[in-house]
């Protein structure tokens, strides 16, 4: 049992996942460069004065410091300050007939200082550059493992623009994601009271004396300074904070925290979605909390005009660069499935935008908000008003749907029918049916027409209803009350007819767009399963791609030499131009999408995605929309980047099913190298010890040796010998026979003298087993090579020599068959083992039950030469015991004629 005090001590134990955690990102610390980060409160506070010292600080350390681009403003002291510092070339870009002076991003990484200084993070590069901005080109500098010192600005954040923008009244449009900052190694304040800003600003320290008052009149009034001074105390105390409860959390200090908080905002179509997703980001920092973006995709979606479409976008675009995640929910009622969603994801915090629409809009048809607020529970609802004179968000008539005069021609024709059909039916039939006439003509319309014109075609019907059957007739007039009643209940129910086919039409077309997206990628997923091989699975997918998002597309693969080859390319191969190929080379170094309609390398013509796996980066994919704002929606984008995954994930599989293939042929290749290895060794130092030993024996006691001795010798000389020439010309013969170099020279020959030959090559090698030889003498000519099929005789016959038992005979026939000449050769010998037979043919391979010598080439070499003469071979265990081979020649031809001896 623990002690009190060991269960104190394990309270207060470091956590091992934080602390694996932990490492692991001091890991990937160590690669990249580190990051100090200058902030102020304004221009003019010292941030590059500060800067430079710091620089001169660590050049005095003997670090390597480089100035990559410093701004002066022309302030003399600050230039003072640059003497001494190398200074890197900027680069020249034309724009519009102007040279531009731009920070020289390929230079810095050819340089590769130990610290760079880079001025004015937020800054906007000139079109033609890498990167849309500045701290873009900061982050490739520190992956790059360089260290940067730069300058910024606290009203550069993206999350305090609306917050700068209403103190100030100015709007900052280049902006710096926090993320930036809070990935930044250390963070300095230079602090500057406003008095003294002010008083350098009238000295002529900050800007010229012109530009100077202009400044002091309008973003520079105490009020603004003491404001943005506030700012940016706030965010270095959050920054501070930040650090203190890292150092908490890595030494256990106190292990009791709430639970963490998590924020939802709802963002619509329109202007107040911006301002939402900023302030929730303002907020996640506060709480150091995780948030996400989320909007609703009612069936209403289908009627935003594209201008609202655009800018809901930019939302979600600005989220995911705010590092919120975006998510995008398919449902009837906002309400529901934002609830659904906050309580699967355990969200604490809501916030949405207070309603911009009317509110008898509200109290007829409800508030999402009031719902929101109400079902909420145990979450918190924050409301965040827009800014007055907001418009509301715009909503386009379908595109499919007629013109407004094609419409009300519909409203119209449909009730003049109408009309026509009661006219007829009006001396035969109840009032009540003339009702029912035109509530069908309101039902039959509805699905062609809009809401609006559905209503209009429900009042024009109690109209005409009212004008011709009504008494009295022909006038607007009602002689008695109870038909109000009745227009009353025929206009309601019109009308709610003609809203539920409408919200039928809509949640059908929101349907057929949800279906359509998944069927698309599960063919996708299901033809990619289905698929072998890597140059198929790539030309399959992007066939794909370019029919769910309509463009040319490319699939780049990575060289062993370096670079991207296209692996595969449709409609048409892929022109990739040396700019092209620049965008797609980085996007496979840095694996982040780049190209068209992103913030890197925006001037490309196709969009570039890296295609990432489970063990890494296996090419790139791009694609050149015919719609070149295809992917600004970033539900397309995450579409696309989903298609990308399944490719990847495909071509890493065939990849690897490659790699497994070749790693078994090189296995198979190296065991079948072992065994020629261990055979020819083992059979060429058996007979080669032999004859040496013999051969020795003769020249040191020749002399003493009787005459039968001597014989005896000599004769075991020449057997290894010719074993040691047979072995040789085995491999010789495999070896032309893999090259495709061994010819067959075909010729009429009598089998029998082929089967004797071989027989009288081999000589007494059968003194031990008796030779039976089955021929018929009427036996036709056969069409062979004769040197090559003795030599299949030969090998055969040794075959049966290793394994038949002494005093055993061997068993030689042939018979004409159907179109051919069957060959046996059996013997007596143990036969083969289960599976044995289909295998025997191999190379290197040797019986079982073998314990004899050889290299297991020679009844390879039989096949080869068999087959070469357009027949097989196989073979059998042999009935009583023993084994038979059997092969077959081609005996189509007609042999000529043999002349008679007289």
């Amino acid at each position: 049992m623990s002690s009190p005090g060991n269960s104190a001590r394990n309270e207060h134990r470091p956590d091992p996942d934080a602390l694996l955690a932990r490492v692991k990102e001091e890991e990937a610390r160590q690669t990249r460069g580190k990051l100090k980060v200058f902030l102020g409160a304004a221009a003019g506070v010292g941030k590059t004065y500060a800067m430079l010292e710091a620089a001169h600080a660590r050049r005095a350390e003997g670090m390597d410091v480089v100035a990559g681009w410093v701004d002066t403003h022309g302030r003399a002291e600050t230039e003072a300050l640059l003497e001494g510092i190398e200074i890197l070339a900027r680069r020249p870009l034309e724009y519009r007939g102007t040279i531009l002076k731009e920070f020289d991003l390929d230079a810095a990484l050819a340089r590769r200082p130990a610290l760079i200084l880079v001025d004015e993070l937020a800054h906007t590069n000139a079109p033609g550059s890498r990167h849309t901005k500045r701290w873009q080109d900061v982050q490739e500098i520190i992956e790059a493992g360089i260290n940067v010192y730069t300058t910024l600005n606290v009203q550069h954040l993206e999350s305090l623009n609306d917050v700068v923008a209403q103190i100030t009244g100015v709007r900052v449009h280049e902006t710096v994601p926090d993320s930036v900052l809070e990935r930044a190694d250390e963070v300095e304040l230079v602090d500057l009271p406003p008095e003294e800003l002010l008083q350098r600003l009238k000295e002529g320290k900050v800007y010229v004396p012109e530009q100077a008052r202009e400044a002091i009149r309008n973003f520079f009034r105490k009020g603004n300074l003491i404001a943005l001074r506030e700012l940016a105390l706030r965010r270095t105390a959050d920054r501070v904070d930040e650090q203190m409860q890292a150092y908490m959390r890595d030494h256990a200090i106190d292990r009791t925290w709430p639970a963490a908080e998590r924020l939802l905002v709802c963002v619509r179509a329109g202007p107040l979605g911006v301002k939402l997703v900023r302030a929730a980001r303002r907020m996640a920092a506060r709480l150091h909390a995780e948030w996400m973006t989320v909007y609703v995709e009612t069936p209403d979606h289908v009627r935003l005009s594209e201008t609202d479409r655009e800018g809901l976008a930019r939302t979600l675009r600005l989220a995911e660069q705010l590092g919120g995640q975006t998510v995008t929910l398919s449902g009837q009622s906002v309400t529901e499935e934002i609830l659904a969603y906050a309580q699967a994801r355990n969200v604490s915090k809501i916030i949405v935008g207070k309603p911009a629409g009317p509110r008898w809009r509200e109290i007829l048809s409800g508030s999402a908000v009031d719902e929101l607020i109400r079902r909420s529970g145990g979450i918190d609802v924050y409301v965040i008003r827009g800014e007055e004179g907001e418009p509301s968000p715009r909503r386009a008539g379908r595109p499919t749907r007629p013109t407004h005069w094609r419409q009300l021609g519909w409203a119209a024709g449909t009730v003049g029918l109408c009309t026509a059909l009661a006219w007829v039916m009006f001396p035969y039939s109840e009032i009540s049916n003339i009702i029912m006439v035109y509530l069908l003509g309101t039902v039959l319309v509805a699905p062609r027409l809009s809401r609006p014109f559905t209503i209009l075609t429900s009042i024009l019907s109690v109209a005409a209803f009212d004008l011709f059957f009504v008494p009295p007739r022909f006038t607007f007039a009602v002689s008695d009350v109870r038909y109000f009643v009745t227009f009353a209940v025929m206009l309601v129910v019109a009308i709610v007819v003609s809203s539920l086919t409408v919200r039928i039409r809509r949640q059908a077309d929101a349907a057929r767009h949800r279906e359509r997206r998944t069927a698309a990628l599960y063919d996708l997923s299901r033809e990619l399963a289905g698929t072998r091989g890597a140059e198929t699975l790539m030309r399959t997918a992007a066939r794909h791609i370019h029919e769910v998002f309509a463009g040319q597309v490319v699939i780049l693969l990575p060289r062993t030499e370096g670079g991207l080859v296209q692996g595969a390319a449709h409609p048409a191969p892929f022109e990739i131009d040396a700019d092209e190929g620049a965008v797609g080379q980085w996007v496979f170094e840095h694996r982040q999408i780049a190209g068209l309609e992103t913030e890197t390398l925006p001037g490309a013509q196709a969009l570039y995605i890296p295609l990432i796996a489970s063990q890494g980066i296996v090419g790139v994919l791009g694609i050149k929309p015919s719609n070149p704002h295809a992917f600004a929606d970033p539900e397309q984008l995450h579409l696309l980047e989903t298609f990308a995954n399944q490719a990847a994930l495909a071509i890493e599989r065939a990849q690897l099913a490659e790699a497994a293939q070749q790693a078994q042929v090189r296995a198979e290749a190296e065991r079948l190298r072992n065994a020629l290895f261990s055979s020819i060794s083992h059979d060429l130092r058996t007979p080669l010890t032999t004859i040496m030993g013999a051969a020795g024996s003769l020249l040191e006691n020749g002399t003493h040796f009787q005459r039968g001795t001597w014989q005896d010798l000599l004769q075991s000389i020449v057997d290894e010998a010719e074993r040691l020439n047979r072995l040789v010309s085995n491999l010789l013969d495999m070896t032309r026979i893999e090259a495709g170099a061994l010819p067959v020279k075909k010729d009429w020959h009598p089998l029998e003298e082929v089967v004797g030959t071989a027989l009288a090559r081999m000589g007494k090698r059968f003194r031990d087993h008796p030779i039976n030889i089955h021929v018929p003498a009427d036996l036709p000519l056969v069409r062979i090579d004769g040197t090559l099929i003795e030599q299949v005789f030969i090998n055969l016959l040794d075959n049966g020599l290793k394994y038949t038992p002494v005093r055993s005979g061997i068993d030689i026939s042939a018979s004409l068959t159907d179109a051919a000449v069957l060959v046996e050769v059996a013997d007596r010998g143990p036969g083969f083992g289960p599976g044995e037979a289909q295998r025997i043919f191999d190379k290197f391979y040797r019986g079982q039950t073998s314990d004899s010598r050889g290299v297991g080439l020679g009844l390879a070499i039989c096949r080869a030469i068999v087959e070469a003469h357009g027949g097989k071979i196989w073979a059998e265990n042999r009935p009583g015991g023993g084994a038979v081979f059997r092969f077959t020649l081609p005996a189509k031809e007609t042999p000529p004629e043999m002349p008679r001896l007289p």
